[in-house]
């Protein structure tokens, strides 16, 4: 039996739509591997959902004249509705704000405190003069007291990517209205970093098959590690679950914390909602193997701040202790971040105009297109320009004139000629080796997929199609009309491969893969999609909220070639992907920003 995998992929923060940008580091690449991975036998869990806390909510819920609580029910519902559009087929997208998250929360820090590894201490905070809020770490912006980089953020500097404390930059600013902050007293808990140093280097020295630039990245920032704020002074947050602390009405859990715990409480949500409260044990523990997907910001958090979480909730950091309410679980198995999209060489902004909202691309594009995009010419390894013109060239030059024109072609010549899938006699030295190149080509995908490789992943699937076209251009099925026998048996050769292609991309294109499947002639769910489910709160019936859920259990599509049936019958097939006008890779469409 295959190890059961978790797919953690990272939460959006409901203070708006996402954009592209967003679902090319946790969106698309989580869901490839998640697909791939129940294709080839593996039980998986995918869980997110939306990062609701923190000042930034307060701040956009007052631009926008709503209540927090409309504000995240707002966007929540916005951004699960654009990743149902988009095929992510998560077991459960939940939310932040649910009494299911609060309670893990709680016990988690519960078992920190007890261990030992939660400090409390006087420090100076940064706050609002003009509104009397706390200013969150990230939205103090200033020039780095250790290399200089004007632009560094109130709790790391990106360029060189060291841990920081806003009263320790240079000429400090609000990033909200561009006012200095005021530093004042206050107190508040700490995670006690420091005391993870040893287990944390032990740990991440086993961790050979990271991308390199992950794991260079965690290692440099070993040797200074500093204890952490884990609350803040607001009212819009989970309260801390200790006397004179519990009913504070402006102490809170930091966002940070509570969202990295969120791939524990989803978990646990998910059992709740099958029936079994211990499901989630499956994905946490031994053989289990844990998959964390996000973009290159949020690295540190998920390869030092969450697995110090875990040693500390574990009683497995340098200070020992004992395991607490959710046992010893599983450090992540690999963090897998990808770099930047960007548009005109800079990262996608709201704020200066350069964002390409999710939901407007599928409206325009739809969902396939999009995915395949990102998956052979997005930020894998390095930061990648997103322009127009190159998305039009990878849709009509490889999705629609090779990928589409070889599955129509094959389909409405055997559709004409046959009626059906024809039967092959006396296959020649090219029939088999074409055959030979698809199955093949599932190992080496295979390979890819397992370990990220999107883009290798991709290309190796599309070279297998160009094999195909080339095939067919040699044998040339359409001159044989006096040799019906050679005429069937080419294309029953192109037939097989078709399928074979249709499932090395399924992972990528699992819209247009059930299409092809029901050209081929098959019946039921090829690629299982999510669906959005309205539920009630498990711990307060009398709130309720949407969530993305599936049933993937029952679909068809597995890893590996399967032959084709003789006789099967087929139709004459639509064009899988309609080719866009090159014009539009001048400017885009009219909503979308020039790049």
């Amino acid at each position: 039996m295959s190890a059961p995998v978790l797919t953690a992929v990272a939460w959006p923060y409901a203070n708006g739509p996402r954009h592209i940008g967003h679902v090319s580091g946790f969106g698309v690449p989580s869901d490839v591997f998640s697909r791939y991975m129940r294709m080839s036998g593996h039980r998986v869990l995918m869980v997110s959902g939306t990062d609701e806390h923190g000042t930034p909510i307060l701040v956009q819920a007052e631009k926008e004249g709503l209540t927090t609580r409309q504000l995240v029910d707002k966007y929540n519902r916005v951004i699960a509705e654009d990743l149902q559009g988009l095929g992510l087929s998560y077991d459960l997208f939940t939310r932040t704000t649910t009494g299911n998250h609060y309670k893990v929360v709680q016990d988690l820090f519960l078992s920190l405190w007890r261990n030992g590894y939660v400090q409390s201490k006087v420090q100076m905070g940064a706050i609002s003069p003009s509104t009397g809020r706390t200013l969150p770490d990230r939205y103090i912006e200033g020039t780095c007291p250790i290399c200089g980089y004007d632009g560094a953020r109130g709790d790391q500097c990106d360029n060189c990517g060291n841990q920081l404390d806003p009263v320790d930059l240079k000429n400090p600013r609000s990033r909200i209205n561009g006012e200095v902050p005021r530093f004042v007293e206050t107190e508040h808990l700490f995670l006690d970093l420091p005391s993870f140093t040893e287990s944390l280097g032990s740990w991440l020295s086993t961790r050979t098959e990271w991308r390199p630039n992950v794991l260079k990245f965690s290692q440099n920032l070993l040797d200074d590690l500093r204890p952490r704020a884990i609350t803040r002074d607001l009212d819009w947050g989970i309260p801390v679950p200790l006397d004179g602390w519990r009913d504070a009405p402006m102490k809170r859990f930091y966002v940070w914390f509570d969202a990295v715990i969120g791939y524990l409480s989803a978990s646990v949500e998910w059992a709740r909602r099958t029936g079994d409260a211990d499901a989630w044990k499956e994905f946490w523990t031994d053989p289990a193997q844990a998959y964390y997907f996000m973009g290159k910001d949020n690295i540190v958090f998920h390869s030092l701040i969450w697995p110090s979480l875990l040693l500390g909730q574990n009683g497995a950091g340098d200070k020992g202790g004992t395991p607490g309410r959710f046992d010893t679980l599983n450090l992540p198995t690999e963090v897998v971040s990808s770099e930047f999209l960007t548009m005109s060489g800079s990262k996608f902004s709201t704020s200066r105009g350069t964002v390409i909202y999710v939901g407007d691309f599928l409206k325009e594009f739809g969902p396939d297109s999009l995915r395949y995009f990102i998956s052979v010419a997005g930020p894998e390894n390095q930061d990648t320009d997103f322009t127009w013109d190159e998305f039009i060239r990878r849709t009509n030059f490889e999705l629609a004139n090779e990928w589409g024109n070889l599955v129509n072609r094959s389909v409405s010549m055997a559709h004409k000629n046959v009626g059906a899938v024809p039967a092959p006699t006396a296959p020649t030295a090219a029939d088999a080796e074409l055959k030979a190149l698809a199955k093949a080509a599932f190992a080496t995908v295979g390979d890819n997929l397992r370990r990220s490789r999107f883009k290798a992943a991709a290309s190796e699937a599309m070279r297998v199609v160009g094999a195909a076209n080339k095939y067919l251009s040699d044998e040339e099925p359409w001159k044989r009309k006096d040799d019906p026998a050679r005429r069937d048996t080419i294309l029953h050769t192109a037939l097989q491969v078709v399928s074979d292609a249709n499932t090395l991309l399924t992972p990528f294109l699992p819209h247009s893969a059930q299409k092809v499947h029901e050209l081929l002639g098959g019946k039921g769910v090829w690629a299982a999609q999510p669906e959005l489910r309205e539920v009630d709160d498990l711990d307060d019936p009398s709130i309720s909220y949407p969530v993305l859920t599936g049933d993937y259990a029952g679909e068809q599509a597995a890893w590996g070639s399967v032959d084709i049936e003789v006789g099967t019958p087929l139709t004459k097939p639509e064009p899988l992907f309609a080719k866009l006008d090159p014009k539009l890779g001048e400017t885009g469409p009219e909503w979308a920003p020039v790049t």
